[in-house]
């Protein structure tokens, strides 16, 4: 009888991928895949084994010292060729003193180039650990040290901008949004270095925001600005504090990334400082200045009238530019060293008219004009003081107090001369301008001084 079969171990089948060739193909593709990371590395690498022979020189050791991985590759050690015989025994020992203390030791010296040179670079020096744990090489990663010394400078810069610097800080990024600040610029905005990282600027600047984000996009598009440029905003009431104008003396740089093949822009620097009082004395003294030379120009032109009624019009002429829309003179119908109610006044200058040329003077003849209790020219002329007057928004505000249409902001000062109240001269703002302040009426002040004794000259001619 034929023994019945017995089955015998089973023969593996082929499965694709594995098998001797299979293996040194995965041995093939680690080992190019470490050549390609060993050489798109910005420092330079070089390793060795435990003997000190070296096993790896990657592309940035070749740049910087000149030797190739076919020469390098397999040499004891670096004397002789990349360290100078009398620096040799030196970098050996800190070398296999690497692969017996633990973690990253840091040391500078100079290695020779191919061509005989010597760089002085950083290096740190790493044991390479084996399967059993123990040293089973090192590794020596190098730069020049006037590089890594620039990327220390760069990042201690930056650190200590965004410390407690004088300037404002603002980091922003390509959608206009700050992505980090400095404690100056969260002072400056009135709020925490936090709080404001993601904000659109609109909800920081009240005025102002749209020429800020102008800066900023034109910085992306074109560049940083050749200089520093001042802009004007004005904070969002947040209720610390009402709202203020302030003037920030900005610059521009524009970041981009060091690692792309073309500049991408990753955002803008902003750093600003508050020139506000700077600004506001240059144009103050700009505008005393001018004024100054206004008077002296008046009283140039005063000297050449006949009439004193048209020097003291010739004076409201003058001192109008920069300062007012309209100027008019009021008289009392008789001199008085303290008027008393009811105080009655008659318009003698109107300016600037119409027509060209001078204003006409209509002297103190005419009718009283219907000037309403509380009225500022009648306050200034009771009280000879200057007084200021603002729009309640109403429509009829101008024309309630005989006033050109349009006027909403108002300065009246008294004329006075020898010891006498003569009447008072109104200065006239229209929408466009500023509300008079403190300045304007001592500016008023001096121009009313000089009318009211051209006007006192006008009396005194009339009463001869």
């Amino acid at each position: 009888m034929t023994a019945p079969h017995q089955p015998g171990p089973a023969r593996p089948e082929a499965v694709p991928g594995c098998g001797p060739g299979a293996e040194a193909a995965v041995d093939s593709d680690d080992s190019d895949l470490l050549a390609a990371l060993l050489d798109g590395m910005d420092a330079a690498l070089c390793a060795f084994d435990a003997d000190g022979t070296v096993t790896h020189w990657n592309r940035e050791a070749e740049r910087i010292l000149g030797w190739t991985a076919e020469e390098a590759v397999g040499r004891q050690g670096l004397a002789g060729w990349a360290v100078r015989a009398a620096d040799a025994e030196e970098v050996t020992a800190r070398l296999f003193g690497a692969m017996k203390a633990p973690g990253r030791q840091v040391h500078e010296f100079a290695l020779l180039t191919k061509d005989g040179g010597r760089v002085l670079v950083r290096t740190q020096l790493s044991a390479v650990p084996g399967a059993d744990g123990r040293a089973a090489g090192a590794y020596c990663a190098f730069s020049e040290v006037h590089t890594q010394i620039d990327l220390e400078r760069s990042i201690a810069l930056s650190e200590a901008l965004f410390g407690d610097a004088s300037w404002g800080v603002v980091l922003v990024d390509a959608d206009l949004r700050p992505a980090l600040a400095n404690a100056h610029a969260a002072r400056a905005l009135r709020t925490g270095r936090t709080a404001l990282l993601g904000r659109p600027l609109g909800e920081l600047l009240d005025q102002g925001v749209e020429e800020v984000e102008g800066a900023l996009q034109h910085v992306l598009a074109a560049g940083a600005p050749p200089a520093p440029t001042d802009l004007w905003v004005t904070l969002r009431d947040q209720g610390a504090a009402p709202p203020e104008r302030r003037c920030w003396r900005s610059g521009f740089l524009r970041l981009a990334s060091p690692l792309a093949e073309e500049p991408v822009p990753l955002g803008v620097a902003w750093l600003f400082l508050d020139v506000t009082a700077a600004r506001l004395m240059e144009q103050e003294n700009a505008r005393l200045r001018f004024r100054g030379s206004q008077l002296h120009r008046a009283g140039r032109a005063v000297a050449e009238c006949e009439d004193p009624m048209e020097a003291a019009s010739l004076y409201l002429d003058f001192a109008l530019a920069g300062f007012a829309d309209h100027a008019l003179i009021d008289l009392l119908p008789e001199p008085a060293e303290a008027p008393e109610p009811p105080i009655r006044l008659v318009r003698a200058v109107a300016t600037p008219t119409s027509t060209p040329g001078p204003a006409p003077t209509m002297g103190r003849g005419g009718l009283p004009l219907p000037y309403p209790d509380a009225h500022p020219a009648l306050q200034a002329v009771e009280r000879c003081g200057s007084v200021r007057a603002a729009s309640d928004c109403t429509e009829s505000w101008a024309g309630a107090r005989k006033w050109p249409e349009g006027t909403v902001h108002a300065l009246s000062t008294p004329l006075r001369s020898r010891g006498r109240t003569l009447g008072a001269v109104t200065f006239l703002r229209g929408v466009s301008r500023r509300p008079f302040d403190r300045g304007d009426a001592t500016y008023a002040e001096d121009v009313a001084a000089r009318v009211a004794a051209a006007v006192d000259l006008a009396t005194t001619s009339s009463a001869g």
